[in-house]
């Protein structure tokens, strides 16, 4: 619903209202594979590709898909706004994860995240289906 006190936003929603039930709020989501290991060190493209994987692997586990993503938080280790910018840009064009970010979304620039020489990570909160009647 738009409002015309709110700014126009990049794809993504000012509110998200969901209606009573289950919610996944799931574990940020770090560019490391089955491991530990942080993939792609040093690049930011590498490291979404991974983050998006395993929220998709994430998502998956609650039975969930992003289109029932209901908010995003994408934390990335920059001061640069351009790089932060189009590093979400970079996950709501993802061909599988894109639709988790239009819904509520924040993005933030931060200086250090879990792993070393991590550079992105993604926090999702989805709405679940019903629970199915036995």
């Amino acid at each position: 619903m738009p409002n015309d006190q709110l700014h126009p936003t990049g794809g993504y929603r000012h509110v998200t209202i969901t209606e009573p039930g289950r919610t996944a709020h799931l574990a940020g989501q770090c560019p490391v594979d089955q491991d530990q290991q942080v993939v792609g060190i040093g690049d930011l493209e590498a490291q979404i590709e991974q983050v998006a994987a395993n929220c998709m692997a994430a998502l998956a586990v609650a039975g969930a898909e992003p289109k029932d993503v209901v908010r995003s938080v994408v934390y990335v280790v920059s001061a640069d706004s351009r790089t932060i910018g189009n590093a979400w840009h970079r996950l709501h064009d993802h061909p599988k994860l894109g639709p988790a970010f239009n819904s509520a979304s924040t993005v933030l620039g931060v200086t250090a995240l879990g792993y070393k020489g991590q550079l992105v990570e993604v926090d999702l909160t989805a709405e679940l289906p019903d629970e199915p009647i036995c």
